[in-house]
């Protein structure tokens, strides 16, 4: 988008698309963990893949407030009816996603892991710190890629059967997480488009992304290994059946493809992320376990 278009958007307060997106319900799950007898290693009864997977789950909470911090600084400049419902409904999914994944923290504390130093850390640095550094168009373009991120990893939940290998509760959490990121994949876009839309701005928000996605992910899953040390786990031997196991493999490799080509995907500079049909796969999850409705 050139320049010119750019101060027509923020002038009008209009997303230049929205066509096709569903509606968003904001869906109370209320998962029963601490009722299910989730054991420590819940995923595959790997050490490595569980805490993989923990440390993603301590991301969420404080990465979905920013979310809602970021686009909630440009509510006012909107003034499409649509969107701003889009809006909305977003706050609310993002809201509850939260709230679900904090109520599984107080089963990682009952298993003995220590969570809030790790809390303590990634939000001093990433909302106290490194946030307020950045521009609100810059925090925008930021959140708008790490939702095109996580739509792409919703898309490979409800693609692949590797959930199947996790406890179902922990599966039942990430799948319905994974329909929701996909149903409101496009509103940070939409209203950065409408508030902003450059080209370099957005490129350099993927990018930014990427490296505080990875960064955290790593050091929250290097979090979570030390922890395994402190409580008895052979850290060597689980590294070493992880790097045996074909399906761990297979999937540590299709993950890879997956971030290859979402980043190729916003690259393009017409991108949006409603050119991804994957609103019936969401749509079909929801449907199979009754909540398409709310």
């Amino acid at each position: 988008m050139d320049g010119s278009s750019a101060v027509e958007s923020s002038a009008t307060g209009q997303a230049p698309r929205a066509e096709g997106a569903p509606r968003i319900k904001v869906r109370a799950m209320g998962f029963p963990f601490r009722e299910s007898g989730i054991p420590r290693h819940w995923f595959m009864g790997s050490a490595h893949l569980t805490a993989l997977s923990n440390a993603l789950q301590l991301l969420f909470p404080a990465g979905e407030r920013f979310f809602i911090r970021s686009v909630k600084h440009y509510e006012g400049q909107i003034t499409d009816p649509e969107l701003k419902a889009r809006i909305k409904a977003f706050y609310g999914q993002e809201g509850r996603h939260g709230h679900e994944h904090e109520r599984f923290f107080k089963v990682l504390e009952e298993q003995g892991f220590d969570v809030k130093s790790f809390l303590a850390w990634y939000e001093e640095l990433a909302y106290e710190k490194l946030e307020k550094r950045f521009s609100p168009a810059m925090r925008l373009s930021v959140t708008a890629a790490l939702e095109h991120f996580t739509a792409a990893m919703g898309r490979n939940a409800l693609t692949s059967d590797f959930l199947d290998q996790a406890h179902p509760i922990l599966a039942d959490l990430m799948r319905w997480h994974a329909a929701e990121e996909i149903e409101h994949k496009s509103v940070a876009f939409d209203v950065f488009e409408a508030v902003d839309g450059r080209y370099p701005v957005r490129v350099a928000g993927l990018f930014l992304a990427l490296v505080g996605l990875t960064r955290f992910w790593a050091e929250g899953t290097r979090h979570f290994l030390r922890e395994e040390e402190k409580l008895g786990t052979d850290l060597r031997a689980a590294a070493k059946a992880a790097r045996e196991n074909p399906r761990l493999q297979e999937e540590k490799r299709r993950r890879g493809e997956m971030f290859r080509h979402a980043i190729l995907e916003y690259l393009k500079p017409g991108f949006h992320p409603d050119d991804i049909d994957d609103y019936e796969l969401a749509r079909s999850y929801l449907e199979s376990i009754g909540r398409l409705e709310g």
